[in-house]
């Protein structure tokens, strides 16, 4: 990735207005563009964030599932989701217990190792391991390191304007670390740079839903995941370019089942391990990265741009283990997405030491034999290198769908 220098006038706080993260990508052809963005999902280097720093930008880390990156976007700054990484956790593996789970200890380690810097870091307390990540971080490194208390009463008549508060109260931390102010006119114009990336996503998972032979799990999941480590201005630019291409894809529909993937809202599963699934089965949906689709209609942020986000976190918004809504209950709306998807059968993906993701799989579970739902169950973790048992489980299982 090449340099590109700070122009005058540009704030401290902020990189070039100009700046490109992605090397140039507009003369590639579709394969060779998938093959772009999965190389640079698969780089634990993470080149897009050290090249953002390196010309004066200012980084916000956030862990897992869910953070308005309007708000950082709004101040100039670079939200990069904390996802973990397919790496070894030598040096955070001392910080923690043996029986946490994965995504936590790689992702401390890409920062203890030098791989990425960070201006601010934001945990959330949806498990005991994410609770307690933020004051681990504190002890060890000097940015600010901040909790977003995101509401555990979803149903509460005061929940919308507590979590303004939370929200404004995130904004005056980035606004004393960049020293850009966050009017509600910036924070509008993010508002509407973000509702055009949830549009493009929708588009891509609609493809996926009607024509998955168009589109594999996998070839989706490094579409969507690029614009974690991007700007969403540039992730729009090539959604907005990969996804006319993607319908106009020859491809002819094969006999698979399909196939809705649960369980990797928070760690993620191995790239391999999806391109295994979509060799045996349409992935139709499923809930990897939820985070940057849980707001699943377009922001209105005409009047209070930050009730507004919070209004959308609360009322317009998807559904995962680490969000108590007795208006949602997980296993039915598991259902709603197995019927809106038109699925034959469910892949539960159980995360190893989750602790949320293991309590909702008992419901799951019982809704779907209830329903009389086909379900395949296997654990995962990020770092995991053999996929031949899992793929001959699939592979099995599948059949035993097609020709009962």
């Amino acid at each position: 990735m090449g340099e590109i220098e700070t122009q005058p006038g540009e704030s401290s706080g902020q990189a070039p207005s100009t700046l490109r993260l992605l090397d140039d990508w507009h003369h590639l052809d579709l394969d060779a563009l998938l093959g772009f963005c999965r190389d640079l999902v698969e780089d634990t280097s993470f080149p897009t964030v050290n090249r953002w720093r390196a010309n004066g930008g200012k980084v916000l880390g956030h862990f897992q599932v869910y953070f308005p990156e309007e708000i950082a976007h709004a101040a100039g700054m670079l939200p990069f989701k904390l996802r973990g990484a397919p790496l070894e956790a030598r040096n955070a593996e001392s910080f923690f217990g043996s029986y946490l789970c994965s995504i936590v200890k790689t992702s401390f380690e890409l920062v203890l190792n030098g791989a990425v810097e960070l201006d601010v870091m934001v945990s959330h307390p949806i498990c005991d391991a994410a609770r307690n990540l933020a004051g681990i971080w504190g002890r060890n490194f000097d940015h600010p390191c901040e909790v977003l208390y995101l509401p555990q009463n979803a149903n509460s008549a005061h929940t919308v304007d507590y979590l303004a508060g939370e929200y404004r109260r995130m904004s005056r931390t980035i606004e004393g670390v960049t020293g850009v102010p966050i009017d509600e006119a910036d924070l509008a114009r993010s508002i509407m740079v973000f509702n055009e990336n949830r549009e493009l996503l929708r588009r891509l998972y609609d493809l996926k839903r009607e024509q998955p032979w168009l589109v594999s799990v996998d070839e989706a999941f490094v579409l969507m995941v690029v614009g974690s480590m991007i700007t969403r201005d540039e992730h729009n630019e090539l959604l907005a370019a990969a996804l006319p291409m993607l319908e106009q894809r020859e491809g002819t529909p094969r006999d698979r089942i399909r196939l809705v993937l649960e369980g990797g809202y928070c760690e993620l599963p191995p790239l391999d391990l999806l391109r295994r699934i979509s060799r045996n089965a349409y992935v139709v949906d499923d809930d990897l990265l939820i985070g940057m689709r849980w707001i699943t209609s377009d922001v209105e942020a005409e009047t209070d741009p930050f009730r507004a986000l919070a209004h959308a976190y609360i009322e317009q918004s998807s559904y995962s283990p680490v969000q108590h809504d007795l208006r949602k209950p997980k296993e039915q709306m598991l259902l709603e997405r197995v019927r809106a998807a038109r699925a034959d059968a469910v892949f539960l993906m159980q995360p190893k030491m989750c602790e949320p993701g293991l309590d909702e799989q008992v419901a799951y579970i019982k809704a779907l034999d209830d329903e009389k739902v086909a379900y395949f169950i296997s654990e995962f973790e990020e770092a995991m290198t053999s996929f031949d048992q899992v793929e001959l489980q699939i592979e099995t299982f599948a059949e035993n769908l097609l020709f009962a």
